[in-house]
Protein backbone atom coordinates (compact mmCIF):
# COMPACT_ATOMS: atom_id res chain seq x y z
CA UNK A 1 0.00 0.00 0.00
CA UNK A 2 1.67 3.29 -1.07
CA UNK A 3 2.51 5.83 1.58
CA UNK A 4 0.81 9.15 0.74
CA UNK A 5 2.93 11.12 3.14
CA UNK A 6 4.34 10.78 6.58
CA UNK A 7 3.25 12.88 9.52
CA UNK A 8 5.66 12.54 12.38
CA UNK A 9 3.84 14.36 15.14
CA UNK A 10 5.20 14.09 18.63
CA UNK A 11 2.29 13.58 21.03
CA UNK A 12 4.30 12.81 24.13
CA UNK A 13 8.01 13.04 24.76
CA UNK A 14 10.05 12.32 27.83
CA UNK A 15 13.67 13.25 28.30
CA UNK A 16 16.32 10.56 28.23
CA UNK A 17 16.89 8.82 31.52
CA UNK A 18 20.39 7.38 31.53
CA UNK A 19 20.81 5.74 28.14
CA UNK A 20 17.11 5.70 27.28
CA UNK A 21 14.57 7.86 25.49
CA UNK A 22 10.84 7.30 25.05
CA UNK A 23 8.19 9.02 22.98
CA UNK A 24 4.75 8.51 21.51
CA UNK A 25 4.15 9.61 17.94
CA UNK A 26 1.33 9.60 15.42
CA UNK A 27 2.11 8.31 11.93
CA UNK A 28 -0.18 9.29 9.07
CA UNK A 29 -0.44 6.43 6.59
CA UNK A 30 -2.55 5.50 3.60
CA UNK A 31 -4.50 2.25 4.04
CA UNK A 32 -7.66 0.97 2.33
CA UNK A 33 -7.89 4.23 0.34
CA UNK A 34 -8.00 6.47 3.39
CA UNK A 35 -5.56 8.47 5.47
CA UNK A 36 -5.30 7.14 9.02
CA UNK A 37 -3.18 8.18 11.98
CA UNK A 38 -1.67 5.24 13.84
CA UNK A 39 -0.43 5.78 17.40
CA UNK A 40 3.08 4.44 17.86
CA UNK A 41 5.27 3.95 20.93
CA UNK A 42 9.04 4.39 20.53
CA UNK A 43 11.71 3.27 22.97
CA UNK A 44 15.36 3.79 22.06
CA UNK A 45 18.78 4.54 23.44
CA UNK A 46 19.60 8.19 23.90
CA UNK A 47 21.13 9.87 20.90
CA UNK A 48 20.40 10.17 17.18
CA UNK A 49 21.27 6.61 16.12
CA UNK A 50 21.02 4.95 13.72
CA UNK A 51 19.97 1.96 15.83
CA UNK A 52 19.11 -1.61 15.08
CA UNK A 53 15.31 -1.54 15.29
CA UNK A 54 12.67 -4.03 16.37
CA UNK A 55 9.17 -3.36 15.00
CA UNK A 56 6.87 -5.14 17.43
CA UNK A 57 3.16 -5.83 16.93
CA UNK A 58 0.46 -6.21 19.58
CA UNK A 59 -2.04 -9.02 19.97
CA UNK A 60 -5.79 -9.13 20.49
CA UNK A 61 -7.98 -8.10 23.43
CA UNK A 62 -8.65 -11.52 24.96
CA UNK A 63 -12.04 -12.63 23.55
CA UNK A 64 -12.70 -9.33 21.77
CA UNK A 65 -15.98 -8.76 23.61
CA UNK A 66 -14.88 -5.83 25.79
CA UNK A 67 -14.55 -2.59 23.76
CA UNK A 68 -12.99 -0.84 26.77
CA UNK A 69 -9.81 -2.83 26.09
CA UNK A 70 -9.45 -1.52 22.54
CA UNK A 71 -8.01 1.79 23.76
CA UNK A 72 -5.34 0.22 25.98
CA UNK A 73 -1.79 0.98 24.85
CA UNK A 74 0.42 -2.06 24.36
CA UNK A 75 3.77 -1.14 25.91
CA UNK A 76 5.63 -4.21 27.27
CA UNK A 77 8.41 -2.51 29.23
CA UNK A 78 10.18 -5.76 30.11
CA UNK A 79 10.71 -6.36 26.39
CA UNK A 80 11.59 -2.79 25.44
CA UNK A 81 14.01 -2.37 28.35
CA UNK A 82 15.77 -5.60 27.42
CA UNK A 83 16.31 -4.51 23.82
CA UNK A 84 17.18 -0.88 24.58
CA UNK A 85 19.90 -2.09 26.98
CA UNK A 86 21.43 -3.87 23.97
CA UNK A 87 21.42 -0.78 21.77
CA UNK A 88 18.11 -1.38 20.01
CA UNK A 89 15.22 0.91 19.25
CA UNK A 90 11.81 -0.71 19.69
CA UNK A 91 8.82 0.67 17.75
CA UNK A 92 5.31 -0.49 18.66
CA UNK A 93 2.60 0.65 16.24
CA UNK A 94 -1.08 0.26 17.14
CA UNK A 95 -3.34 -0.89 14.33
CA UNK A 96 -6.59 0.84 13.39
CA UNK A 97 -8.94 1.32 16.34
CA UNK A 98 -6.39 0.17 18.92
CA UNK A 99 -4.22 1.97 21.45
CA UNK A 100 -5.23 5.48 20.38
CA UNK A 101 -5.05 4.89 16.62
CA UNK A 102 -7.80 6.27 14.42
CA UNK A 103 -10.20 4.08 12.49
CA UNK A 104 -12.31 1.06 13.34
CA UNK A 105 -10.92 -2.03 15.02
CA UNK A 106 -12.18 -4.84 12.81
CA UNK A 107 -9.92 -7.89 12.97
CA UNK A 108 -12.12 -10.93 12.60
CA UNK A 109 -15.17 -10.27 14.75
CA UNK A 110 -18.31 -12.36 14.83
CA UNK A 111 -21.32 -11.07 12.89
CA UNK A 112 -22.57 -9.83 16.25
CA UNK A 113 -19.56 -7.92 17.57
CA UNK A 114 -20.86 -8.36 21.11
CA UNK A 115 -19.78 -12.01 20.82
CA UNK A 116 -16.17 -11.01 20.21
CA UNK A 117 -13.81 -12.66 17.75
CA UNK A 118 -15.08 -15.25 15.34
CA UNK A 119 -13.69 -18.78 15.11
CA UNK A 120 -14.93 -19.08 11.52
CA UNK A 121 -12.13 -18.80 8.93
CA UNK A 122 -14.42 -16.85 6.58
CA UNK A 123 -14.38 -14.04 9.17
CA UNK A 124 -11.09 -14.64 10.97
CA UNK A 125 -8.81 -14.68 7.92
CA UNK A 126 -10.11 -11.40 6.41
CA UNK A 127 -9.56 -9.89 9.85
CA UNK A 128 -5.92 -10.96 9.73
CA UNK A 129 -5.60 -9.61 6.20
CA UNK A 130 -6.90 -6.25 7.41
CA UNK A 131 -4.27 -6.23 10.15
CA UNK A 132 -1.58 -7.05 7.61
CA UNK A 133 -2.67 -4.11 5.45
CA UNK A 134 -2.13 -1.86 8.48
CA UNK A 135 1.34 -3.33 8.91
CA UNK A 136 2.05 -2.89 5.21
CA UNK A 137 1.11 0.78 5.51
CA UNK A 138 2.97 1.61 8.71
CA UNK A 139 6.21 -0.31 8.08
CA UNK A 140 7.58 2.11 5.42
CA UNK A 141 6.74 5.00 7.73
CA UNK A 142 8.71 3.38 10.55
CA UNK A 143 11.60 2.53 8.26
CA UNK A 144 11.79 6.21 7.25
CA UNK A 145 12.27 7.43 10.83
CA UNK A 146 15.72 9.01 11.12
CA UNK A 147 17.02 6.79 13.93
CA UNK A 148 16.28 3.48 12.16
CA UNK A 149 19.21 1.51 10.75
CA UNK A 150 17.50 -0.04 7.74
CA UNK A 151 20.21 -2.69 7.50
CA UNK A 152 19.25 -4.05 10.93
CA UNK A 153 15.48 -4.25 11.25
CA UNK A 154 13.62 -7.13 12.88
CA UNK A 155 9.91 -7.75 13.21
CA UNK A 156 8.17 -9.46 16.09
CA UNK A 157 4.93 -9.68 17.95
CA UNK A 158 2.91 -11.07 20.82
CA UNK A 159 0.03 -13.55 20.26
CA UNK A 160 -1.82 -12.31 17.16
CA UNK A 161 1.11 -9.98 16.62
CA UNK A 162 3.39 -13.01 16.50
CA UNK A 163 1.34 -14.55 13.70
CA UNK A 164 1.33 -11.23 11.86
CA UNK A 165 5.11 -10.88 12.15
CA UNK A 166 5.63 -14.36 10.67
CA UNK A 167 3.16 -13.73 7.85
CA UNK A 168 4.50 -10.26 7.03
CA UNK A 169 8.06 -11.56 6.81
CA UNK A 170 6.83 -14.11 4.29
CA UNK A 171 5.10 -11.37 2.30
CA UNK A 172 8.37 -9.36 2.22
CA UNK A 173 11.12 -12.01 2.13
CA UNK A 174 14.08 -9.60 2.09
CA UNK A 175 12.79 -6.77 4.30
CA UNK A 176 13.79 -8.03 7.74
CA UNK A 177 16.93 -9.45 9.31
CA UNK A 178 15.05 -11.43 11.94
CA UNK A 179 11.61 -12.48 13.21
CA UNK A 180 10.60 -13.17 16.83
CA UNK A 181 7.21 -14.78 17.46
CA UNK A 182 6.05 -14.68 21.10
CA UNK A 183 3.15 -17.09 21.73
CA UNK A 184 1.81 -16.55 18.24
CA UNK A 185 -1.69 -17.68 17.28
CA UNK A 186 -4.70 -15.98 15.68
CA UNK A 187 -7.64 -17.92 17.09
CA UNK A 188 -7.03 -19.46 20.47
CA UNK A 189 -7.33 -23.07 21.51
CA UNK A 190 -10.94 -22.80 22.70
CA UNK A 191 -12.07 -22.64 19.07
CA UNK A 192 -10.86 -26.19 18.48
CA UNK A 193 -13.15 -27.52 21.17
CA UNK A 194 -16.11 -25.70 19.66
CA UNK A 195 -15.52 -26.07 15.96
CA UNK A 196 -13.44 -29.20 15.33
CA UNK A 197 -10.00 -27.85 14.44
CA UNK A 198 -11.21 -24.65 12.78
CA UNK A 199 -8.75 -22.56 14.81
CA UNK A 200 -5.91 -24.88 13.87
CA UNK A 201 -6.75 -24.41 10.19
CA UNK A 202 -6.70 -20.61 10.50
CA UNK A 203 -3.48 -20.50 12.50
CA UNK A 204 -1.65 -22.91 10.20
CA UNK A 205 -2.78 -21.01 7.11
CA UNK A 206 -1.60 -17.65 8.45
CA UNK A 207 1.67 -18.95 9.91
CA UNK A 208 2.25 -20.82 6.66
CA UNK A 209 2.59 -17.53 4.83
CA UNK A 210 5.93 -17.17 6.57
CA UNK A 211 7.34 -20.08 4.57
CA UNK A 212 7.79 -17.75 1.59
CA UNK A 213 11.04 -16.48 3.13
CA UNK A 214 14.20 -18.43 3.92
CA UNK A 215 14.84 -16.12 6.88
CA UNK A 216 15.20 -18.24 10.03
CA UNK A 217 12.72 -17.20 12.72
CA UNK A 218 12.58 -17.58 16.49
CA UNK A 219 9.35 -19.00 17.94
CA UNK A 220 8.92 -18.68 21.71
CA UNK A 221 6.11 -20.37 23.61
CA UNK A 222 5.68 -21.40 27.25
CA UNK A 223 4.17 -24.15 29.32
CA UNK A 224 0.90 -23.13 30.96
CA UNK A 225 -0.38 -21.04 28.05
CA UNK A 226 -4.20 -21.38 28.14
CA UNK A 227 -4.51 -20.17 24.54
CA UNK A 228 -1.65 -22.14 22.97
CA UNK A 229 -0.93 -25.31 24.99
CA UNK A 230 2.39 -27.05 24.27
CA UNK A 231 0.97 -29.69 21.92
CA UNK A 232 -0.84 -26.97 19.98
CA UNK A 233 2.22 -24.75 19.56
CA UNK A 234 4.49 -27.69 18.73
CA UNK A 235 2.05 -28.83 16.06
CA UNK A 236 1.98 -25.34 14.52
CA UNK A 237 5.76 -25.26 14.29
CA UNK A 238 5.91 -28.80 12.89
CA UNK A 239 3.45 -27.89 10.13
CA UNK A 240 5.39 -24.68 9.43
CA UNK A 241 8.69 -26.57 9.20
CA UNK A 242 7.26 -29.34 7.01
CA UNK A 243 6.04 -26.68 4.58
CA UNK A 244 9.57 -25.30 4.27
CA UNK A 245 9.60 -22.68 7.02
CA UNK A 246 12.93 -21.98 8.68
CA UNK A 247 13.14 -21.43 12.39
CA UNK A 248 14.02 -22.31 15.96
CA UNK A 249 11.30 -23.36 18.41
CA UNK A 250 11.57 -23.02 22.19
CA UNK A 251 9.03 -24.25 24.71
CA UNK A 252 9.96 -22.36 27.86
CA UNK A 253 8.92 -22.87 31.50
CA UNK A 254 5.75 -21.34 32.86
CA UNK A 255 6.30 -18.06 34.74
CA UNK A 256 5.92 -18.67 38.47
CA UNK A 257 3.34 -15.93 39.00
CA UNK A 258 1.51 -15.86 35.68
CA UNK A 259 0.26 -18.03 32.84
CA UNK A 260 2.40 -18.99 29.87
CA UNK A 261 0.78 -16.51 27.48
CA UNK A 262 2.44 -13.73 29.49
CA UNK A 263 5.89 -15.04 28.55
CA UNK A 264 6.86 -11.70 26.99
CA UNK A 265 6.99 -10.14 30.48
CA UNK A 266 9.75 -12.49 31.70
CA UNK A 267 13.13 -11.90 30.00
CA UNK A 268 14.75 -14.24 32.52
CA UNK A 269 12.94 -17.05 30.69
CA UNK A 270 13.57 -16.01 27.07
CA UNK A 271 16.63 -13.74 27.25
CA UNK A 272 19.25 -16.39 26.55
CA UNK A 273 17.34 -17.80 23.58
CA UNK A 274 16.95 -14.32 22.08
CA UNK A 275 20.62 -13.45 22.66
CA UNK A 276 21.65 -16.63 20.86
CA UNK A 277 19.29 -15.87 17.98
CA UNK A 278 20.52 -12.29 17.61
CA UNK A 279 24.13 -13.42 17.62
CA UNK A 280 23.31 -16.05 14.99
CA UNK A 281 21.81 -13.30 12.80
CA UNK A 282 24.81 -11.00 13.32
CA UNK A 283 22.68 -8.48 15.21
CA UNK A 284 23.41 -6.66 18.52
CA UNK A 285 22.95 -9.30 21.21
CA UNK A 286 24.61 -8.16 24.42
CA UNK A 287 24.15 -5.23 26.84
CA UNK A 288 25.87 -2.04 25.82
CA UNK A 289 28.28 -0.34 28.23
CA UNK A 290 26.85 2.65 30.02
CA UNK A 291 27.97 5.99 28.56
CA UNK A 292 30.95 7.52 30.29
CA UNK A 293 30.12 10.22 32.82
CA UNK A 294 30.94 13.77 31.77
CA UNK A 295 33.32 15.68 34.01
Amino acid sequence: MPLLRLLFCVMLATPAIGARAQERVSLLVRVDDENVRLATQIHKPAGPGPFATLIFHHGSTRRGDNPDLFAEVFDPRALTDWFVARGWAVVLPSRRGRGGSAGVYDEGFSVSRARGYSCTPALAIPGADRALRDIDAVTPAIMALPFVDQRQVMVGGQSRGGVLSVAHAGMHPTLYQGVINFAGLWNDYHCDHLFDKIATYTNHLLLGRGTATTLPMLWLYAVGDPYAPPAYSRESFAVFSKAGGQGIFHLLPKPRDNDGHALILYPRLWGLAVEEYLALRGLPAHPQPAPAAKH
